[in-house]
């Protein structure tokens, strides 16, 4: 990279600008790293969390529709499930974690109660209820386990890229940068002790 760049005082004070700039953007770049892997950590342990109570409640969702079925019949349970109109509905919309955009999920219908589910007294059953109960709770917990993969999956990608800049900085772009400077230091004083020299024996003869 030397060997393309003019050996003169101006180029000189553009390089040294240019070094000044770049380290401060690698200063950024590794704040922001350090942040997003922070942040990655945090949310990972989330939805580890999230992921266990998920499992749980699917468990348990099934143990109640197994139960459910056995007791009040297949044909009842399904009766009650077509009666229920309302489905669920999910939006997705976008949040900002420390300039990565990733997803943040809600959703209507997801959970009903017991006098929102059009099925009355008659077409209910405790069981039925509570096997209702637990699928809504799961839905609940899916939607909310669905975000937070997608946004640790978009964490991870920003953070991989802001690695390889990291790295591409430190070890390429700022050695070179500083290997130019070096090489026009060394030439402008080469330099200097030429003319020094010239001068010297002119004044001599």
């Amino acid at each position: 990279m030397a060997l393309d760049i003019k050996p003169t005082r101006s180029e000189l004070i553009k390089l040294k600008g240019r070094i000044k700039q770049t380290k401060n953007g690698y200063k950024l770049l590794k704040m922001k790293r350090d942040g997003l892997f922070h942040e990655f950590r945090k949310l990972l342990s989330e939805m580890i969390e999230a992921k266990r109570e998920l499992t749980n409640t699917y468990r348990l969702a099934k143990q109640r529709i197994d139960l459910a079925n056995a007791i009040e019949g297949g044909l009842k349970v399904r009766s009650a499930a077509i009666a229920n109109s309302a489905s669920p509905e999910v939006e997705v919309e976008r949040r900002n974690i420390m300039g990565v955009v990733v997803p943040s999920v809600s959703g209507t219908n997801l959970k009903q109660a017991f006098g929102e589910r059009s099925i009355g007294f008659t077409g209910s059953s405790p069981y039925i209820d509570e096997a209702a109960d637990s699928f809504g709770n799961m839905i609940e917990r899916m939607v909310k386990a669905a975000e937070m993969e997608a946004t640790l999956k978009r964490l991870l990608a920003e953070i991989e890229a802001t690695k390889r800049r990291v790295n591409a900085l430190e070890f390429k772009v700022i050695p070179e940068l500083e290997e130019a400077r070096v090489f026009i230091q060394l030439r402008l004083e080469e330099m200097e002790r030429e003319e020094t020299f010239r001068l010297k024996r002119f004044k001599n003869k």
